[in-house]
């Protein structure tokens, strides 16, 4: 029998996990799914954190869990099970709540710790192949996953079961995150540094504003408009009218497009795009990325509720704080 290659090996690692995943999804639909709701509710509804632990791989999927919670919302922490024996118990309060993870739930590092659980009434989920093994029977709710085959040939490396572990626990992150109404604002707070936090600011945050916006009065002669416009450097002009809404913008095509013409004798009202694309203050630099990628523009003029210009913000300024 010949050995398989590494792209036939890593397809049928694959293959195992996804079948893990439609294992857990099906558990989900069925047995799983009261002991999912109730694991929620307890971790919505208590005063204080969720305490995440766990030994060995289930120890390492358990601090991506706790990092999950705490960054969408729920505060949590990991506590290792070994160092809560030796007096890390002091760190998990009587308002908090305990996910213990353990494929067998036979884990002997988790005795301290359920034990405590037991003795101060904090509510325990566990995270385990066997509602029937030690931690399982302790547990306030007990989220039993499917029993399924390893990737690993010799079915020792946890591959399937700490994929459907991750799982598991991102799904819970995620139902409390939308139980609670948690929004990208609030996601930007717990993010600020790095590509992820610039794209989690707000175009007010980034727009240019008072004497940076380049805005000229409607019926503008073009010559005043055409010096606004390379004065500014932001390659349009907004246009407003007598009460100070945004009526138009007149951009540096324009300009290019007309040039047969004698601007001499014409006023931005001639040039000008009428109803230009404007953003709102408190949208994502995302979406401000978003609209001048669709229409083929270079800068969006900001703009309040009333349609009054607050601001510009331009393709460079994006590119800048790495919105790309």
């Amino acid at each position: 029998m010949s050995k398989p290659t590494n792209i036939e090996s890593a397809l049928r690692t694959i293959a195992f996990e996804r079948k893990g995943l439609e294992a857990v999804s099906d558990a989900l639909s069925n047995d799983m799914g009261e002991a999912f709701e109730a694991a929620c509710d307890i971790m919505r509804d208590i005063g204080g954190r969720v305490i995440v632990t766990g030994v060995g791989k289930s120890g390492h999927i358990g601090t991506k869990i706790a990092a999950t919670l705490a960054s969408t919302g729920t505060p949590a922490f990991f506590v290792h099970p070994s160092e809560a024996n030796h007096g890390d118990l002091g760190m998990i309060a009587r308002d908090d709540a305990i996910i213990a993870l353990s494929w067998s739930g036979e884990t002997a590092e988790l005795k301290g710790v359920i034990a405590y659980s037991s003795r101060f009434s904090i509510p325990l989920i566990a995270i385990t192949k066997n509602k029937n093994s030690a931690l399982g029977k302790e547990a306030t709710v007990c989220l039993e996953l499917p029993t399924v085959e390893e990737a690993c040939p010799n079915g020792l490396a946890p591959t399937t079961s700490t994929t459907m572990q991750m799982a598991i626990g991102d799904a819970l992150a995620v139902a409390l995150l939308e139980s609670r109404g948690f929004s990208a604002d609030d996601f930007g707070i717990y993010h600020p540094g790095g590509s992820l936090g610039s794209k989690l600011m707000s175009v007010s945050e980034v727009m240019h504003t008072g004497d940076s916006i380049p805005l000229v009065a409607e019926n503008t002669p073009m010559s005043e408009a055409v010096m606004m416009l390379s004065n500014k450097r932001m390659g349009c002009v907004g246009v407003t009218d007598a009460t100070g809404k945004l009526i138009g913008i007149l951009t540096d095509g324009d300009l290019a497009r007309n040039l047969d013409k004698d601007l001499q004798s014409l006023s931005v009202n001639d040039l000008m795009t009428r109803d230009p694309k404007t953003i709102n203050g408190s949208a994502l630099v995302t979406s401000a990325m978003a609209t001048l990628n669709s229409f083929n523009i270079s800068a969006l003029i900001v703009t309040d509720t009333d349609g009054k210009p607050e601001g510009i913000i331009h393709l460079h300024d994006l590119l800048r704080i790495g919105v790309a």
